[in-house]
């Protein structure tokens, strides 16, 4: 039996507009699942402006900065560390367009097409590549410890096979 294809991380973030209405944040969950990812882990957080300023800074100075900044910590949101083969590109593809008017238009059964409102209150966040999710998850997970996920990842394969 071949080996199965490797895991791969990717922070998920389900945003504050999204997550003060419990049935449509559940309502996400279920698609989480549905497209075959595992929640390794889950934190429910609520930011102060430093928090928000801290993770986005790479946006300092742009037009939306303090708009993101102020939706970002306007209530409670979610971050999730997601796991899956290919789980940065499916993330993304599952959540769709950044802007939800565009997703609607280009992917209507995008999440962000569904629950998405606007540019900057577009209710989700997914990692670009794998050094992005690594940063984005030790941000919002410094205890994870990505040298043990590793070694199951290697193990459980070598199992398998």
């Amino acid at each position: 039996m071949p080996p199965r294809p490797l895991a791969q991380l990717t922070l998920a973030l389900i945003k504050p507009d999204l997550t003060a209405n419990r049935l449509k944040a559940n309502r996400v969950l279920g698609h989480i699942q549905q497209n075959d990812f595992t929640i390794v882990e889950r934190k429910t957080l609520l930011w102060s402006k430093t928090d928000a300023e801290a993770f986005y800074g790479e946006h300092r100075g742009k037009f939306f900065f303090e708009r993101l900044c102020g939706y970002m910590t306007s209530g409670h949101f979610h971050a999730l560390i997601l796991e899956k083969p290919n789980a940065i590109s499916d993330w993304r593809a599952l959540i769709g367009p950044t802007h939800p008017p565009r997703a609607r238009i280009h992917a209507s059964d995008s999440l962000r097409s569904l629950y998405g409102m606007t540019d900057t209150r577009n209710s989700f966040h997914g990692s670009d590549a794998v050094e992005t999710a690594k940063k984005e998850i030790r941000f919002f997970f410094p205890e994870f410890d990505f040298e043990r996920w590793e070694q199951e990842q290697r193990k459980g394969n070598t199992l398998e096979s």
